[in-house]
This record gives C-alpha cells, structure tokens and sequence, in this order.
C-alpha cells in the first residue's frame, strides 16, 4: 500500500504533532509549505526526514504537482475564511487533479452534523467547506475529536484555579467529549494510513460532565472545588452577543466570544459523541483530563 502521506499546515501545533505520529508509523510525509514558512519549523520537519515541499504560490497548479503519487492529503490548516474555505479549496482541488484517494479536512472539533447553522463561527466555516468537500470526487474523512483537552487548564474559561471554582452554563450534568492535541494527532496519522476510513470518525479521551471535573480537579489539586453557575445557556448566548459587539476580535481565530460559542455548543449536547471510535487503532493511549490536570500540577502551575 502507498503510505505516502502530504500534509498542509506542517508547521503548525497540530500539523506538526500529526507529522510526527505519520514518521513514527513508518510513513513517507511530504509537508506542504509556503517558501515563506518559518525556516526553524522547516529544518525541523527536514530534520524528521520529512520531504519538505515550498510552495512559491497557493495555486492549483503547483498543489497538484506537490501531489502527485500521494495516498492521502491531511489538511491541518487554521484560520478563518481565508483559510478554511478559499485555501482548503484550492488544496482539495489540487488533490482531486493529482488523483489522491483520499483527503481529511482540518475540522478536529466538536459534533457540529446536529448543530444548527449561524450560532457558531469557526464551525459554520467548517461546514461551508463540507458542502464542496462532499461534491468533490474523493474520499473525505473528517476527524471529531470534542474539546482540546490541553486547552483545559487555561485556554479554556472553565477551571478558576485562583477562585477554586468550575464554571458551567446550564446543566452541570451534561457530558462533554476532550481529546489532547497528540491523541489527536495519533489517531488523524493511522486514519490517514488506513484506506477504509468512513466519512466520520469520533473519538474522545474523556467524557464527563462539570459535575465530574470538579471532582477530578479537586482530587488532583488537593483543594475543594465548587461550581459557579452564572446562568443557563440563554443567559450565556446574551453574553456572547455583548461580548462580539463590545470586543469583536477582528481577524482573530478565537476571540474571547468565539470560545463562548464553542462552551454554549458542548454543553447543549447534540454535540456530544453518541459512540466513539477510539477502538478503531488499538496502538493509541488514551489521555483523561485527570492526566492532563495531575501533568499540570506537577509543573507547579495551578495556583
């Protein structure tokens, strides 16, 4: 089987973590980069031994000719509309020219298929490009992973270590789907060399309500937790409306309101994961956020 691999967006966070899972599955990686890249990620990719294409331009033409012999084109791109639909499309249609099988979108997020259309950004994006992904002639496999489960101890607005309080909207009952970065990363690598991936595939590290994480965070840490409730899911959508008109956040990924939507949406739960498919590799280890908690403690961070 041809397990050359070509990833776009090599040089960032995921993109590289998913890299290196290809090279340590034995895979010939061809990282697709701009020539304007930073020289230190690309020596670093070279020095992997991944084939480190520079792309001069984003063109069909020059996508197709970085493509050529590819099993699979793995997209780790991230950005806003500029990215996720004009760039992810010129690298779909430069896939499709060169005859690649198969190619997985940069989605890794939450459930958004029962999610209606218009209440969060960066997923309505993720779904705009879905609509030409599926018109397209090639096998497209799109990775759910829930919630970055790093993302827990700070960039997500949900552990108050200085309060000793965990924050929920609406029921703190309801289950939510995380997954680390590298669980991502390993899984996105043995999708991307297995040719009968289906056209979803769920996975999730963890699943556990706020209820539950105060718990694990309080055993972690040694110090009571107690849940902050500020309202329901209403109150938080209020919230997000101010929040986009008073701090819009112009060309940034995640603005404070972005996050918002991106909590509304997890704790709604049609997001969450019904089954999961974490079984599908059984060479994966899978993380818990109590790992991705005790890790942090044990670096001195959470006070």
């Amino acid at each position: 089987m041809n397990s050359t691999i070509a990833v776009a967006g090599a040089t960032g966070d995921l993109g590289e973590r998913i890299v290196k899972f290809l090279v340590e599955r034995g895979a010939d990686v061809r990282a697709l980069v701009r020539a304007s890249s930073n020289s230190a990620k690309i020596n670093e990719l070279e020095r992997m031994g991944v084939q480190v294409v520079k792309l001069s331009a984003w063109t069909v033409n020059e996508l197709t000719e970085a493509c050529r012999g590819v099993s699979c084109v793995v997209s780790a791109l991230s950005g806003l509309r500029e990215t996720v639909i004009d760039t992810q499309k010129v690298l779909l249609d430069a896939a499709v020219a060169a005859g690649v099988p198969r190619f997985i979108p940069s989605d890794y997020s939450i459930d958004f298929t029962k999610l209606p259309a218009g209440r969060n950004r960066n997923l309505d994006l993720r779904r705009e490009f879905h609509a030409y992904l599926d018109k397209a002639p090639i096998a497209a496999t799109t990775i759910f992973n829930g919630a970055f489960a790093d993302m827990i101890t700070g960039q997500m607005p949900i552990i108050l270590f200085k309060l000793h309080r965990v924050m929920v909207w609406g029921n703190a009952d309801q289950r939510m789907d995380f997954t680390t970065k590298d669980d991502t990363a390993a899984f996105t690598a043995s999708a991307a060399l297995d040719s009968s991936t289906p056209r979803f595939l769920r996975i999730a590290g963890d699943q556990l309500s706020i209820r539950e994480l105060t718990g694990v965070v309080s055993e972690v840490t040694g110090e009571k937790y107690n849940i902050l409730r500020p309202g329901g899911l209403g109150a938080l959508s209020t919230v997000i409306t101010i929040a986009r008109f008073v701090a819009p956040g112009g060309d940034d990924i995640y603005p404070a309101w972005q996050g918002m939507q991106y909590m509304r949406d997890m704790l709604d739960g049609r997001a969450k994961a019904a089954t999961v498919d974490n079984d599908r590799y059984p060479n994966i280890h899978w993380h818990t956020i109590k790992d991705v908690l005790t890790g942090f403690v044990a670096n001195g961070k959470p006070v």
